[in-house]
């Protein structure tokens, strides 16, 4: 399932044909017919456009995301959610990927986090090609893309938690920040 635009515009479709429409999906996507998609089946669906499987790890932070009853699967309501963000991430992406190129460059890559109110060093912009840049090229594809701003968005949400003087400063106990590092895992 290659999150494109499939029936064409982007306008809002109406709720019935919507749901008909995403109904469709879900069952397609759910392949041993439980009424949930576990992550192996999310992943078998998505494309990030370059032919190559779905970034693991953002598919489990993903279902993470969208999970509300915690049991590691996604049923139709939560995939009716999950299929608004990536549609959204989705449109992010392309409109930050100013030369069509189907992935996000350095340089892309700080115009859209400058452009979420992100003001980072051009070192750590450096960093973060080389931590989400599966493909070595130096550019990130959209399923990295996609994880890359959800844990600067889940670290700066952790770090604002304890910045409570606003300061950009914080003193942290060791056990703290590790429960922030993993926050990401679980």
């Amino acid at each position: 399932m290659a999150y494109q635009q499939q029936r064409g515009g982007y306008g809002q479709p109406q709720q019935g044909a919507d749901q008909a429409y995403l109904w469709n999906i879900f069952q397609k996507v759910d392949k041993d017919r439980s009424g949930s998609i576990t992550t192996v089946e999310l992943q078998t669906a998505l494309s990030n456009g370059t032919w190559t499987p779905f970034n693991p790890e953002t598919v489990r932070l993903m279902i993470g995301m969208f999970d509300r009853d915690r049991n590691g699967t996604i049923g139709f309501n939560e995939f009716q959610s999950l299929w608004k963000y990536i549609t959204d991430w989705q449109n992010t992406f392309r409109s930050y990927d100013r030369d069509n190129s189907g992935n996000i460059d350095r340089n892309e890559l700080k115009t859209a986090l400058t452009s979420f109110g992100y003001r980072l060093s051009d070192r750590l912009y450096d960093v973060l090609i080389r931590k989400f840049d599966r493909s070595g090229r130096g550019c990130i594809n959209f399923d990295d893309f996609i994880q890359c701003c959800v844990v600067i968005q889940t670290l700066t949400a952790s770090f604002r938690f304890y910045d409570t003087d606003h300061d950009g400063i914080i003193t942290i106990a060791y056990e703290d920040f590790l429960k922030c590092a993993f926050a990401l895992k679980m």
